[in-house]
C-alpha cells in the first residue's frame, strides 16, 4: 500500500531538492536578449512630424483648441437651452455672449483696481524701503565677511577683476619742463571734445501705429479667431462628430462613438468643476483679505482664481502678488504673514481635499503625466499651451483608451497603469525581489482565500515562467530562483487556514468527532518543475479539505508504483500539467495511466487554459478521463467526497 505523504512534507523535500542552488552566483546571471528584433522606428517618425506640425502651425491650432475647450465648456449650456425649446442659433449665441460679457467684465474690474494699484504703489515706498533695510546683508561680522569672500570668490571665478581704487600721485614728485609742455599742447590742441548725441530718424505716423499696434493686434485677432471657432463648434456640433466618424470608418463606429462620448464627459465635468472651484477659492480667498484689511481685495481674488486655472505656474504666481502688496502697504510683519496663512491654509485645503473629491478621479491623468504634459505643451505654445494642457492631455488620453494604434498614450498618461497581482509577482521574481514578491502574495491573501492566491496570481506566474522559458527569454539561473521561490512560498503556506476554511472544517466535523477522514489522493505532474509546483498546490488544498495526498513525478510512475495503485480504486489521480505543452504531455500520461488503472478516476488539471473544461473533456474522450479542470478551485471541488472510517476501524488496525 502507498504511504500517503502530506504536502507541507512533500513541499519541504521539494525545496530540499532545490537547496543546492542556493549557491549559484544570481549577480552574474543574464537575461537572453529578445529576439524580435528592433521596433520599427515609424512611430517616431510619425510622433516628429506631428510635434513639428503643431510647433510651426501653432497660430492656427492655439485659437483652434482654445475653441474646443470652450465648446467643451459651454456646450452643456447650450444643451440646456434646448431642452427648453429654444432654437440652436440663438441658444449658441445667448450663450457666447453671457461668457463674452462676463469676460468683459472681470477685466475691467481687473484693469480698474490694478490702475489704482498703480497710482498707490509711491506711497508705499517708504515701508518698502524699512523692510529691506531690516533684511539687508551685513556688511561687518562673521557673516558679512562670509558674504565679502563669497562675492571676491565669485568674481575670481567669472573672471571679472575686482575695482581698483584710483591711483594718488606720489608725495614730493613733481613733473619735468618736457611732460609739463606736452600736457600743455594736448589741452589747447582739443580744450574741449564736443559730445556725442545720437539722433534717430524721424518716423512716420504710420510706422508709429503699427509699433503701437503690433503687440495688440496679435491677440485681438487670435480673440476672434476663437470665437469664430466657438460658435462654429457649438452650432455644428453634430456635423463635426459625423465628420470624425466617417474618417473613422463604419467598422470603428461603435469605438469612435464611446471614445467621443467619453472625451466629452471628462473635459467637460473638468472645466465645469475647474472653473467652480477656482471662482469659489477666489471669492473665500478675497473675503480673507478683505477681513485682513488689505486693500483691493476683489483684485486679488479674482486674479488667483483666474491664475489657479493654469497648472503649477498660476498658483505660485497668484499667491504670491497679495503677498508681495501686503509686504509693500503694511509697515508690520504680521499682516504679510497672515496672508501668507491664508493662502497656504486655502491651497491645502483645496489641492489635498476639495480637488481630489470633486474631480481628481475623472481627468485619469496621473501626477507625473500632468507635470510632463504642462512642460510640453508649454514649450510648444507657451503659456496658451500651458493653460490648454489638461484638457488636451485628456483628449489624448482617451484616444490612447479607444485607439489601439493609440494605446501608448493611455499607458503613458493615465492613473491606470498598476500590474495586475500575477504581473506584479512574477515581475518582483524576475528582478531576484524575492521579499516583496511574498509581499504582495500576503496582501492579497488579505481579501481573498488561499485557493484564490494560487490560481489567480503564483499559476499565471508560473505559466508566464513557462512560456518565456520555451522561447529562450529566461536563463537558468533566474527560472531557478523563481522556481526555488514559489516552492518555499507553497511551504511557508502549508499551515495557513483562511477563516472560511477553518469554518467549513468545523461544520464538516461536527457531530462526527469519533471518526476520521481518508480520501486517497496521487497528484502527478505530467512534465517539468513547474507542473510539480502545481500539483505539491493542489495536494496542499486537498488535504486541508481533509484529503490523504501524495505528490509523484510521472518519471516514478514504474510499473511496480502503477500496480500498487491497481490496488486501490478508491484512489483519484489528478494530474497536473502547465501550458504551454500542457495537453500534449497530459494526454500522453492519461492514456499510460488508463491502461494500467481501468479502476481508478482520473482527474486532469491543465492550468490556466482559456478553452471550457467540456470541450477539453470531449478532447480527451479517446483516453477516458472522469473529469477536466482548468482551475485548483474547479478540481477541488471535483475531488471525491471523502469516506468516512469508524474509530475502531483504526483501533483494530493498530
Amino acid at each position: 500500500m502507498l504511504r500517503y505523504t502530506p504536502a507541507a512534507t512533500w513541499s519541504n523535500n521539494l525545496h530540499a531538492r532545490h537547496q543546492h542552488l542556493n549557491g549559484f552566483d544570481l549577480s552574474t546571471g543574464s537575461v537572453s536578449k529578445n529576439r524580435r528584433g528592433w521596433l520599427s522606428n515609424e512611430p517616431i517618425l510619425v510622433l516628429g512630424l506631428v510635434l513639428l506640425t503643431l510647433y510651426f502651425a501653432r497660430d492656427l491650432f492655439i485659437p483652434f483648441a482654445m475653441a474646443l475647450t470652450l465648446n467643451f465648456l459651454l456646450a452643456p449650456a447650450v444643451i440646456q437651452l434646448e431642452r427648453l425649446r429654444v432654437p440652436r442659433v440663438p441658444s449658441v449665441v445667448l450663450v457666447v455672449l453671457l461668457a463674452t460679457s462676463f469676460l468683459l467684465i472681470v477685466g475691467w474690474v481687473v484693469a480698474r483696481q490694478l490702475i489704482d494699484v498703480a497710482s498707490d504703489l509711491p506711497s508705499y515706498q517708504q515701508n518698502i524701503d524699512e523692510k529691506l533695510a531690516t533684511i539687508h546683508a551685513p556688511t561687518t561680522g562673521p557673516l558679512g565677511n562670509a558674504l565679502r569672500g563669497v562675492k571676491i570668490l565669485a568674481q575670481d571665478l567669472s573672471g571679472t577683476p575686482a575695482p581698483q581704487p584710483l591711483p594718488t600721485p606720489e608725495s614730493g614728485k613733481s613733473l619735468t619742463r618736457r611732460e609739463r609742455e606736452l600736457e600743455r599742447q594736448k589741452e589747447q590742441t582739443n580744450p574741449n571734445p564736443a559730445p556725442v548725441i545720437l539722433v534717430q530718424p524721424p518716423i512716420s505716423n504710420r510706422a508709429y501705429a503699427q509699433q503701437l499696434l503690433r503687440p495688440i493686434l496679435k491677440p485681438l485677432g487670435m480673440l476672434g479667431m476663437v470665437i469664430v471657432f466657438t460658435i462654429y463648434m457649438l452650432i455644428k456640433r453634430e456635423d463635426l462628430r459625423n465628420r470624425l466618424l466617417l474618417l473613422a470608418g463604419m467598422g470603428r463606429l461603435n469605438v469612435m462613438t464611446q471614445a467621443l462620448n467619453d472625451a466629452a464627459r471628462r473635459v467637460s465635468k473638468y472645466l465645469l468643476m475647474n472653473v467652480l472651484i477656482n471662482a469659489s477659492y477666489g471669492l473665500v480667498f478675497g473675503v480673507g483679505l478683505f477681513l485682513l484689511h488689505v486693500p483691493n481685495a476683489t483684485l486679488w481674488g479674482v486674479i488667483l482664481g483666474l491664475l489657479r486655472m493654469v497648472p503649477y505656474a498660476g498658483m505660485a504666481i497668484g499667491g504670491a502678488l497679495p503677498i508681495g502688496f501686503a509686504f509693500a502697504v503694511f509697515p508690520g510683519w504680521w499682516p504679510p504673514f497672515f496672508v501668507l496663512l491664508l493662502f497656504v491654509v486655502l491651497e491645502i485645503a483645496v489641492s489635498n481635499f476639495i480637488e481630489p473629491w470633486l474631480y481628481g478621479s475623472h481627468t485619469g491623468i496621473s501626477a507625473l503625466a500632468l507635470v510632463t504634459t504642462a512642460m510640453v505643451w508649454t514649450l510648444l505654445w507657451g503659456i496658451p499651451g500651458l493653460i490648454l494642457s489638461t484638457p488636451l492631455t485628456v483628449c489624448l488620453i482617451v484616444m490612447g483608451r479607444y485607439v489601439p494604434q493609440m494605446s501608448f498614450l493611455h499607458i503613458l498618461l493615465g492613473d491606470e497603469a498598476q500590474l495586475t497581482p500575477e504581473a506584479h509577482f512574477y515581475e518582483r521574481l524576475l528582478a531576484l525581489d524575492q521579499t516583496e514578491a511574498r509581499r504582495i502574495a500576503d496582501h492579497f491573501l488579505e481579501d481573498h482565500k488561499l485557493v484564490a492566491l494560487y490560481d489567480d496570481v503564483v499559476l499565471p506566474a508560473l505559466a508566464l515562467a513557462e512560456q518565456d522559458r520555451h522561447k529562450g527569454f529566461l536563463d537558468e539561473s533566474r527560472t531557478a530562483f523563481l522556481f526555488q521561490s514559489a516552492t518555499e512560498l507553497i511551504a511557508e503556506l502549508s499551515s495557513y487556514r483562511s477563516p472560511s476554511s477553518e469554518t467549513s472544517s468545523e461544520e464538516a466535523s461536527e457531530g462526527s468527532l469519533d471518526t476520521h477522514k481518508i480520501c486517497p489522493v496521487v497528484c502527478i505532474s505530467s512534465s517539468d518543475q513547474a507542473d510539480e509546483i502545481a500539483a505539491t498546490m493542489l495536494a496542499q488544498l486537498l488535504e486541508h479539505r481533509g484529503h490523504k495526498t501524495i505528490v509523484l513525478h510521472s518519471s516514478t510512475l514504474t510499473p511496480e508504483v502503477l500496480d500498487r495503485l491497481a490496488e486501490e480504486p478508491s484512489t483519484t489521480i489528478c494530474i497536473s500539467a502547465l501550458p504551454p505543452f500542457a495537453f500534449v504531455h497530459a494526454r500522453e500520461l492519461t492514456s499510460r495511466i488508463r491502461e494500467r488503472l481501468p479502476d481508478n478516476r482520473i482527474l486532469i488539471g491543465l492550468w490556466g487554459t482559456s478553452e471550457d473544461s467540456d470541450i477539453l473533456h470531449e478532447r480527451f474522450s479517446m483516453v477516458r478521463p472522469d473529469a477536466v479542470v482548468v482551475s485548483l478551485a474547479q478540481a477541488v471541488q471535483s475531488a471525491p467526497p471523502c469516506e468516512t472510517i469508524p474509530e475502531a476501524f483504526w483501533a483494530a488496525r493498530s
